[in-house]
């Protein structure tokens, strides 16, 4: 297999990309790996000293990257991200959207401002950001729009209400999109991470003996998931391979949902 084919399909040089919550974790690897694609990053996060950290390994492997701070809480603070990351990339051609959040309680213990913070952070700003760029992916001929969905947004978890809720809104919204933005040539598709070791999964659920017991039993591949497993399928959807694909949601689960074995 030559690699000019295999560049025609997957490469994505001369793109440029922004990506939300990419100071750690999947946001990061999913940026380094786009970098080594071809693109030019935008790196969105909040914490200033860990997007410097992601910039620096991109650019320390030969790939260029500009931090984009912001509060995706805010919405207004998420069409301000939009408009920046057109003047400092010049265009957006990929957007991921993987800034997420969550905080683990019975639906009886969940407060007003959990509520808010995790709809705000996981849905909202993956609307309002998608929203204000659509324009920008219009007028140059299409673009591409990844959202990171969870396997709680196809299953009932305990303790994970509000943020399940969240991503199976998301999941819904991704086909909306796919279906109103078809004609501008915006692909829109969910990238869906099964348990997947992070940060923000990693003292909940990995260090939990009990809890990471249970998702061992579950796993047919017997291993916990790990950023970099979700390099390939998000490439897919960012790269001009996937230029048919739209609407569609790709798991990432080690088998998870596949089933399991008695």
């Amino acid at each position: 297999m030559s690699n000019s084919f295999l560049e025609r399909l997957f490469s994505l040089q001369g793109k440029t990309a922004l990506i939300t919550g990419a100071s750690s974790g999947i946001g990061r690897a999913v940026a380094v790996a786009f970098a080594q694609a071809g693109a030019v990053i935008g790196v969105h996060g909040r914490d200033e000293a860990r997007m410097a950290e992601t910039c620096a390994t991109i650019r320390d492997a030969g790939g260029q990257a500009v931090a984009l701070p912001a509060d995706l809480r805010n919405a207004a603070d998420a069409r301000t991200l939009a408009d920046q990351a057109h003047v400092q990339l010049g265009r957006i051609d990929i957007l991921v959207n993987n800034a997420g959040m969550n905080r683990r309680k019975p639906i009886v213990e969940v407060s007003d401002d959990d509520y808010a913070t995790i709809m705000d952070v996981n849905l909202r700003s993956a609307f309002m950001l998608s929203k204000a760029v659509h324009p920008y992916m219009k007028e140059q001929g299409g673009g591409k729009i990844i959202n990171v969905a969870s396997m709680t947004s196809t299953w009932g978890l305990g303790q994970v209400s509000v943020y399940g809720m969240s991503k199976s809104a998301l999941a819904q919204v991704t086909k909306v999109m796919a279906v109103e933005w078809a004609p501008d040539n915006i692909q829109v598709n969910n990238l869906v991470p099964g348990f997947i070791r992070t940060p923000l999964t990693e003292a909940g659920l990995w260090q939990d003996e009990q809890r990471s017991a249970w998702l061992m039993q579950r796993i047919p591949a017997d291993r916990p998931g790990e950023v970099d497993d979700l390099i390939g399928a998000a490439l897919l959807m960012a790269s001009p391979a996937s230029a048919y694909m739209t609407g569609a949601s790709i798991a990432v689960d080690g088998g998870f949902l596949a089933g399991g074995n008695w």
